[in-house]
């Protein structure tokens, strides 16, 4: 790989730290293996780069050398590719996820959390505003009655497996053209769990866990909204090992209102009034999320006027107050007049200096006058 840059085979700058190299390579490697990528030459030949220019950029004397001469073989610094991949400080780490093994397997054997649930709770629009109690049922595993919990026939207890002592694991060689690799595996016999149940339970078969159903009463806090989430702890799958239980997820699902439209804490709601009380001005009986209430419209009010009303709106969840009411008055005009109406219209407009002729129905037009109509 002589004269390539080495920090772009592993898609770094020069500036990256001994961490960031790792990392770099580790997740190169993971792509590019060969066991990954059988019969792939150009897979092959990619790792082996890879390989190469992590060897160099690991080393902090190869590296420095590297950095001052520019290039794998300058200032005769001699680097060598290499398939042996054994000398490597740490490997069964970084392929750990490959081949079964790593930290994050190691304790496999030991106490894991139990999985997390969710359960959909649909709440009508009100519900939702003001809080309110449900009752949810759900079926989760939970541990053997019968057993309690070891999977064995009851008066029989489970033996550790001989062949991996109790642990879950068990080390695996695997010999590749790349090179020898240790790793930790699944232990066949027992199947990770370190035990051996020669007479299992009757009821759970042997798994230490039975499915139940159970009704669980939950509080909704008021102002939750479409999309809020209320975790529950320790209400979801059992654990495994003695570790704790998982959660249970209550995903909130609001029903829309057919009188009010919601926007955060806050309400906005429509309210209709004649031309004659939005000139007047008038009283209006107006609805909230707290029943009715009444608000004083100012005379000359125009349409599509917004008036607040404080503190009407939704209560906000685990806090203080509330939101607010917004009302938006829309004057309605009328589509038709009778003859009352429109002589009473016809009068106001008079009074304002505003020319009636063209709306008055008892004058004849000059065409009509012609046409003797």
């Amino acid at each position: 790989m002589a004269n390539k840059d080495y920090y772009e085979t592993l898609g770094i700058g020069r500036d990256a730290s001994e961490e960031e190299i790792k990392k770099a390579f580790k997740k190169g490697a993971l792509k590019y293996h060969p066991d990954r990528n059988p019969d792939n030459k150009a897979a092959e030949e990619k790792f082996k780069e890879m390989n190469e220019a992590y060897q160099v950029l690991s080393n902090p004397e190869k590296k420095s050398r590297y950095d001052q001469y520019g290039t794998a073989d300058a200032g005769g610094s001699g680097f060598e590719s290499s398939s042996d991949f054994s000398g490597f400080g740490g490997f069964g780490d970084i392929f750990g996820d490959i081949f079964g093994g790593g930290s994050s397997q190691r304790n496999q054997n030991g106490p894991r959390k139990g999985a997390d649930l969710e359960y959909n709770l649909s709440l009508r629009f009100e519900e939702a505003v003001f809080g309110v109690e449900k009752q949810v049922s759900i079926t989760r595993n939970e541990k053997c009655g019968e057993c309690g919990g070891s999977g064995a026939k009851a008066g029989t207890t489970p033996k550790t497996c001989d062949k991996c002592g109790g642990h879950g694991q068990i080390k695996v060689q695997r010999n590749t053209a790349f090179g020898s690799f240790a790793s930790m595996s699944t232990c066949d016999k027992c199947g990770g769990s370190g035990q051996i149940i020669s007479e299992p339970c009757k009821n759970c078969h042997g798994s230490g866990k039975e499915r139940k159903n159970r009704k669980i009463k939950i509080t909704v806090p008021g102002g939750v909204d479409t999309g809020n989430v209320m975790p529950l702890r320790g209400q979801g799958e059992q654990g495994e090992k003695g570790g704790p239980s998982g959660d249970l997820y209550i995903n909130i699902r609001v029903a829309p209102s057919k009188t009010f439209k919601r926007n955060g804490n806050d309400v906005h709601i429509e309210s209709h009034i004649s031309f004659g009380c939005a000139t007047m001005g008038t009283e209006i009986k107006v609805s909230t999320v707290d029943g009715d209430v009444k608000y004083k419209v100012p005379g000359g009010t125009q349409s599509g006027t917004v008036f607040r009303l404080k503190g009407k709106g939704i209560p906000r969840v685990n806090g203080h107050g509330r939101g607010d009411q917004y009302v938006k008055v829309v004057v309605d005009i009328p589509k038709t007049l009778n003859d009352k109406q429109k002589d009473a219209l016809k009068t106001f407009m008079e009074a304002s200096g505003e020319n009636v002729d063209l709306f008055d129905d008892n004058k004849k037009s000059f065409v009509d006058k012609i046409l003797g109509k």
